[in-house]
């Protein structure tokens, strides 16, 4: 057992003990995703921001939803919307990376466990974008700020932590099962609809709730906007906030151990 808890802190530790690496490795991925377009980086912005634009359109101008927690529509999802685009988009590139950094990963002194955690990074350069943005939102629509919007922190570093876990596992596994990816497609197709962003848990049945809240974003949505939105500190729901963990926790555990377990093949499929 003793073994094992090391095996896997040692794994840990020496994924993340050149950070440097991980950041030129993460500007590097950025820049590849836009080399060959006019705009470049800011292609990353306008799909989710005209996503949620034409969102608003539709429930706020078109079918004139009233303000939801006293805040106007578009203020109102676009913390839980927005969380929930960082997690999609980041879990799908993050399950195929292994097949996009095939060149890497054949290299024999590459510590191939980096590569997810490059996607993580990319993404999450993107996404603080999008948390200034969700603050510019607020401003337009006098939304003002509060000491609560600094646990979005605490949020941000939530979804990092279990995308980590989910990563290495489906990234691993991608290789060998090559309907991995859009087995994860469709699974985030359904999260969305199971996923607090355009309903409050608040008007489900009690029995919904309950089996909703095992999808560890749930969690994530929900606080997002409570830390714009509802102003609830992320220790007043401690039984949520000990689910999470827990499947966090197990999901990073066991996607370590997968991804180690089958590192020395990735080479010979790829």
């Amino acid at each position: 057992m003793w073994e094992t808890i090391a095996n896997f802190l040692r794994f840990f530790f020496d994924t993340f003990r050149d950070w440097h690496i991980l950041w030129e490795l993460a500007k590097n991925d950025l820049k590849s995703r836009f080399a060959s377009s006019m705009l470049g980086g800011l292609w990353a912005f306008v799909q989710p921001l005209i996503t949620l634009l034409i969102m608003w359109f539709v429930f706020q101008v078109g079918f004139k939803n009233p303000p939801v927690s006293d805040v106007p529509f578009i203020v109102w999802l676009a913390p839980a919307y927005l969380s929930w685009n960082f997690f999609s988009e980041t879990l799908l590139s993050g399950t195929s990376c292994l097949m996009e950094y095939s060149y890497l990963v054949k290299k024999v002194n590459f510590r191939i466990s980096l590569i997810p955690v490059v996607k993580i990074i990319s993404s999450a350069i993107i996404h603080l974008g999008f948390i200034v943005i969700i603050f510019i939102l607020m401003l337009v629509n006098d939304v003002p700020w509060s000491i609560y919007n600094l646990q979005v922190i605490y949020y941000f570093l939530c979804t990092c932590l279990l995308l980590l876990g989910l990563c290495w596992m489906f990234s691993a596994l991608a290789p060998f099962l090559k309907d991995v990816v859009n087995i994860i497609n469709v699974i985030t197709q359904i999260g969305f609809w199971a996923t607090p962003i355009f309903w409050d848990p608040a008007d489900m049945d009690e029995w919904v709730q309950v089996v909703l809240k095992v999808n560890p974003m749930f969690y994530v949505c929900r606080g997002y906007r409570d830390c714009f939105i509802d102003h609830v500190w992320f220790w007043e729901r401690n039984s949520m906030t000990g689910t999470f963990w827990g499947v966090t926790i197990v999901g990073i555990v066991a996607g370590a151990y997968l991804f180690k377990k089958l590192r020395p093949q990735f080479a010979d499929v790829l």
